[in-house]
C-alpha cells in the first residue's frame, strides 16, 4: 500500500515543489527498505519502536522545510491533481489553517472525511454530525459532495490533512498523548480557536482504502476508546470524560460478549 501511495504521489503532483518524508514506527514487512530502494529522494526516518501517529507527523514536520505541511496515509492513493488543488485553496484563502480533499471509498463512493466536533450524546449514540454550513445538508454521495464546492467545517480526517505551516508554528505540534486517533480533532479545535478556517475541497480527491495500516494492531479499539476520552478530558473536562470512558468500555464489552 505505501509503495502505490507513494507512487501516485510522485506521478500525479505536477506543478507543486514538495519534499517527502515517511516515517517507519517499527514496520517488519520491509516497507523501510521499499523506500530506500523505490524512493532515494524521500527523507525515511526509522523508529525502533512505535510512537504513535501524532509523534510520527511531529517528527516529519520538524525535519520539512515547506509552507504547507501534508499528512498523507500510507493507505491512500491521489488521483491527478489532488495536492495542487489542496495547495491552490489555501494561497487562495489566506484565513483557511487546513484544507482536506474529497475521500473516496475504493469503488469510488464517498467517505466521510469532516464532522462537527463531537458532544458526549454524539459520541455514546456512536454518530457524528456530518453537515455542512452552506448549505445547510449533509452531502451522501460523491457527486453531491463535488457540486457544492469548497466548504468549511469543524474538522477534517488525517489520512489527508493538509495544514499551513504558519499556522502549525501559532498552534504547536500534535498532541503526543493521542497516540493513535482523534489527533487532527484536536489539532483543529486548536486552530479554530486560534481564528483559522478548516475547509473540504472537493476537486482534491484521493481513495482512502481504510483502516488498513491500523487494522494491524489487535489494540485499535483501546487506543481509540482511550484518545477519546483523553480528547472529552482535554476539551470537555474530567467528569465528561469519566461518563464516555464508562460508556464506550460497557459498549466494548458488549460487542466482545455479542
Amino acid at each position: 500500500m505505501l509503495d502505490r501511495c507513494l507512487q501516485s504521489v510522485y506521478e500525479t503532483t505536477v506543478g507543486v515543489d514538495f519534499e517527502t518524508t515517511v516515517v517507519d514506527n517499527a514496520s517488519s514487512d520491509g516497507s523501510a527498505e521499499m523506500v530506500r530502494r523505490g524512493y532515494p529522494t524521500a527523507k525515511l526516518i526509522q523508529n525502533t519502536g512505535n510512537v504513535g501517529f501524532a509523534r510520527g507527523n511531529n517528527q516529519a514536520y520538524a525535519g520539512g522545510t515547506g509552507r504547507y505541511f501534508l499528512l498523507l496515509n500510507p493507505d491512500t492513493i491521489c488521483f491527478p491533481g489532488a495536492l495542487a488543488g489542496l495547495v491552490k485553496l489555501l494561497d487562495e484563502h489566506p484565513p483557511a489553517g487546513a484544507v482536506g480533499p474529497l475521500v473516496l471509498n475504493s469503488d469510488e463512493t464517498l467517505q466521510y472525511s469532516w464532522a462537527r466536533f463531537p458532544t458526549l450524546w454524539s459520541e455514546i449514540r456512536g454518530k457524528l454530525d456530518r453537515r455542512i454550513k452552506q448549505p445547510r445538508a449533509c452531502p451522501v454521495t460523491a457527486d453531491e459532495t463535488r457540486a457544492v464546492g469548497p466548504f468549511q467545517v469543524d474538522w477534517i480526517g488525517g489520512c489527508c490533512f493538509m495544514a499551513r505551516r504558519d499556522a502549525i508554528e501559532q498552534i504547536g505540534p500534535m498532541d503526543e498523548s493521542l497516540f493513535m486517533y482523534c489527533e487532527e480533532m484536536d489539532w483543529c479545535v486548536r486552530l479554530r480557536a486560534r481564528g483559522w478556517e478548516v475547509w473540504v475541497n472537493p476537486d482534491s480527491r484521493i481513495v482512502h482504502l481504510g483502516g488498513r495500516s491500523s487494522a494491524q494492531s489487535a489494540d485499535a479499539a483501546d487506543h481509540l476508546r482511550a484518545s477519546k476520552v483523553a480528547y472529552f478530558k482535554k476539551h470537555h473536562g474530567l467528569l465528561s470524560a469519566r461518563v464516555l470512558d464508562a460508556a464506550l468500555r460497557a459498549k466494548q464489552a458488549l460487542k466482545r460478549a455479542s
